[in-house]
């Protein structure tokens, strides 16, 4: 007796399942119309999402390699980091490298080409370890020479052994580094690499202190607690020093990209707001057309519930289906729009890309749903003879 019972539930679930579809395809121009609102709000919410991850991934790919730095300025009112200030600096726990920095910009000239560069004079043996070295080798220290970066080298179309002039002074480019990527400590592609000794000689006043320090620790999660032995050690009577974890402006930056990109889907789940109202619309004209026929159901012994699920599977079908299709056509719309704004497109497929697509169906498949509840609950609500009498 309970078999039958299941059974009967199974055929008439079934049945139900099969009337949904077939009210679908009665009205089939219809019913594309309002899948196809469905589908641009899928693809738009999807795509959007995948832009601004993307976004957020390219900067933390070209600045997650800093984020066990600190970057110690001079205080209001100073103008550099002095010798004793570092010596200061390397009697603090936890630090890996202390490298200090002169740092100023001027106009790198080669042949009949010139471009403004930044210009770094920094022992020989401290930069690898900021940016690696693609081609030759280093200066040393003394010396005349120097090494650039990969833009620059481009910029001005100059190989090793070329002679770069910076302040009147000529160097010998004797190495080009790897390309780097943005930095918050140095801008490395597009920089001219000197040796101390020849920076002090060619910008004047700048053998009084640095222009700043990059200290990197020994281990990341200690970073906050040398930040503070650094701070205590340096600011005990006036703030000589100003020092900047890197972590937390990566944390700020992933902040700014999740709401742009939360600002960017909010844009687009308007398109979806549209579907939604124009389901409505279809669902409520299929409920009028269909009056007698929810009569003849409800007489023959169809209840409330019955009519009610029915109505919903039509709205749950047609969801689904167009978001689905959305959710495929948006790795097209995600690969374009990363494609002509960020010009690559290798961040579509990482997992946190694919969440939006998925996060975009759901958003679909819940406006559909949401889109028939209404007409749903009208045709459920409906009296069998007032039904009937429906001409």
């Amino acid at each position: 007796m309970r078999s039958l019972k299941l059974q009967n539930r199974y055929f008439k679930g079934n049945m139900y399942a099969e009337l949904a579809k077939r009210n679908l395809k009665r009205h089939m121009a219809r019913t594309v119309l309002a899948a196809v609102g469905i589908i641009i709000g899928v693809i738009a919410i999807s795509s959007m999402g995948i832009l601004g991850n993307s976004l957020k991934l390219s900067v933390s790919d070209s600045l997650g390699d800093v984020g066990n730095e600190l970057l110690v300025y001079p205080g209001f009112g100073e103008e550099t980091i002095t010798e004793k200030q570092v010596e200061k600096m390397q009697k603090v726990a936890g630090i890996e490298n202390l490298i200090p920095i002169y740092s100023s910009a001027s106009m790198a000239e080669y042949k009949n080409e010139e471009t403004y560069a930044s210009v770094y004079g920094i022992e020989s043996d401290d930069l690898p370890g900021l940016a690696p070295i693609e081609a030759g080798r280093m200066y040393k220290r003394g010396s005349s020479d120097c090494v650039i970066g990969s833009q620059l080298a481009e910029d001005l179309e100059v190989n090793i052994g070329g002679k770069i002039t910076i302040e009147d002074t000529k160097f010998r480019v004797i190495g080009i580094l790897k390309e780097r990527g943005m930095g918050f400590d140095i801008s490395a592609d597009s920089a001219v690499f000197i040796d101390e000794q020849m920076f002090t000689r060619i910008y004047e006043d700048t053998d009084e202190g640095y222009s700043y320090a990059i200290i990197q620790v020994e281990d990341i999660n200690e970073i906050d607690t040398v930040k503070e032995d650094l701070e205590e050690r340096l600011n005990k009577k006036d703030e000589e020093v100003f020092v900047l974890a890197t972590n937390t402006i990566l944390s700020s930056i992933d902040e700014i990209s999740r709401y742009i990109s939360l600002f960017l889907m909010g844009i687009s789940s308007i398109s979806l707001l549209v579907a939604g109202v124009s389901i409505l619309n279809v669902m409520l004209m299929s409920t009028m057309e269909r009056t007698r026929e929810i009569g003849i159901m409800k007489a023959v012994g169809a209840s409330r519930k019955d009519v009610l699920k029915m109505f919903l599977l039509e709205a749950l079908f047609l969801g689904t289906a167009a978001s689905l299709i959305g959710g495929i056509l948006s790795f097209g719309g995600g690969f374009l729009i990363t494609v002509l704004i960020m010009k690559q497109a290798s961040y579509l497929f990482a997992p946190s890309s694919m969440a939006y697509i998925i996060l975009g169906i759901v958003f679909g498949i819940m406006t559909g749903v949401a889109g028939g509840v209404y007409p749903a609950w009208k045709a459920a609500q409906m009296r069998p003879l007032d039904a009937l009498r429906h001409e």
